[in-house]
């Protein structure tokens, strides 16, 4: 990876990223199947099936609960990700505001030739009306 030009701390930081990510969805796998495997129901038990019920119940509810750490583990990572895109990429955040300003700066001037074609319409109208009201005999 440090091929592509990227300095050490951000080169560490994607590392850090990735590894955060890859553990967090082996978290979730592993929670998962175990959940699986936990709800098959076992014949030839030496627990009487009460207690071996509860053991079920309460190892279920300990691995959703690591489910819903990785989860909120993940939802961090991609806030740390945009974050970290947002305040590392001066380049891009600049030519994002230019790129706006001259979509709205041509915005601005097709509104404003819209309106000076308007009033010149209006104009004309106006004097013609003006014309027909005072060659008028009602006025």
């Amino acid at each position: 990876m440090a091929q592509r030009g990227l300095p050490q701390s951000k080169e560490a930081l994607l590392q850090s990223y990735n590894k955060r990510l890859r553990d967090d969805l082996r978290s979730i796998l592993d929670n998962f199947t175990e959940i699986i495997k936990t709800a098959k129901i076992e014949e030839d038990t030496q627990v009487a099936r009460s207690t071996q019920s509860e053991q079920d119940f309460y190892e279920m509810n300990v691995r959703a609960a690591n489910i819903v750490r990785a989860g909120e583990s993940l939802t961090r990572l991609v806030s740390d990700l945009k974050q970290a895109l947002t305040l590392s990429d001066f380049p891009w955040v600049c030519e994002a505001v230019a790129l706006r300003a001259a979509q709205l700066h041509a915005v601005r001037e097709d509104c404003d030739r819209r309106l000076l074609a308007l009033r010149d319409d209006i104009a004309t109208d106006l004097y013609e009306l003006e014309e027909e009201f005072y060659s008028s005999r009602y006025k």
